[in-house]
């Protein structure tokens, strides 16, 4: 069964109440074999049109994922990208601004690690981290050096989601693909992982006591999320939804919808020209020698 990437998919302008989203879906694969078999096809067509993205040299395409702790994006990542070449594909992943960070714009760390043309970009959170976590502990906008009348916390949301459409609409403008999925997982299911990190000795580096801390926020979380996805997906810079209670049924759901953007590109190979194609019989001569 195809996975319709556009199901989805969050419309422009469509207002989104997370509650009526759903954190699981009926599973693509009837068995892990099945899983794995359908995987490994994700990531060899993933694999092949990063090739071609790589040597067309035009487009550069960015992956952003959010979500709340343990909803899977690092296994997300993991996964799906395990077949594409290092050598196109970069992985960067946002924790707290550093002292450097907080003396520039919102939006500079993050817009240092852009990808090249090219190359495949991963943002492991984003800069939407600044409209989310801000948002939910408003102490930290009022901890980041702006000035005292940038600080109107009714306006200043609204200005930063400006900022954000304001950017990608730019990179669109400039040959960067901008896919962002947000992986919606349930407090429940969020509760068995934060177990199993605690009763799995492998996992006990995985859970921090800031973990339960930020359980409490949930509602206010799930409201922020509501309001940046509401604000910032456009028809070229979408958010897509994906239920992340079912981790491998995520997986196949986040690479269907990369392989759905990275062929809408339209990639090719390069031309061989004229030209090129008797320099390229004239070395063929020398090396055949």
């Amino acid at each position: 069964m195809k996975i319709n990437s556009e199901y989805f998919r969050v419309p422009e302008g469509k207002k989104v109440t997370l509650e009526k989203w759903p954190t699981v879906v009926k599973p693509v694969y009837r068995s892990k074999r099945q899983y794995q078999k359908l995987l490994a096809a994700h990531v060899a067509q993933l694999s092949t049109l990063q090739q071609r993205h790589y040597a067309s040299n035009s487009y550069a395409v960015l992956l952003i994922f959010q979500a709340m702790d343990a909803a899977g994006k690092d296994g997300a990542i993991k996964h799906v990208m395990s077949g594409v070449n290092p050598q196109g594909c970069q992985v960067f992943s946002f924790k707290h601004p550093s002292a450097a960070e907080l003396e520039h714009d919102f939006l500079w760390r993050t817009t240092r690690c852009l990808p090249e043309r090219g190359k495949i970009g991963i943002f492991n959170r984003s800069y939407y981290e600044e409209v989310l976590i801000v948002r939910v502990h408003p102490e930290i906008l009022r901890s980041e050096g702006l000035p005292d009348e940038l600080l109107d916390e009714k306006a200043v949301w609204e200005e930063r989601y400006r900022s954000i459409v304001d950017l990608e609409n730019h990179l669109t403008r400039n040959g960067t693909r901008i896919i962002k999925f947000f992986l919606h997982l349930s407090k429940e299911e969020q509760r068995r992982r934060f177990l199993d990190r605690i009763d799995e000795p492998e996992k006990n580096w995985k859970f921090s006591i800031a973990d339960i801390h930020e359980r409490k926020y949930w509602a206010q979380y799930m409201k922020a999320y509501e309001a940046c996805l509401n604000a910032t997906s456009t028809n070229h810079a979408p958010w897509y939804i994906v239920p992340a209670d079912d981790k491998e049924n995520a997986r196949l759901i986040v690479s269907q919808i990369a392989i759905d953007a990275l062929s809408a590109l339209k990639l090719a190979y390069p031309r061989t020209g004229t030209k090129r194609r008797r320099e390229l019989k004239s070395i063929r001569k020398l090396l055949a020698k």
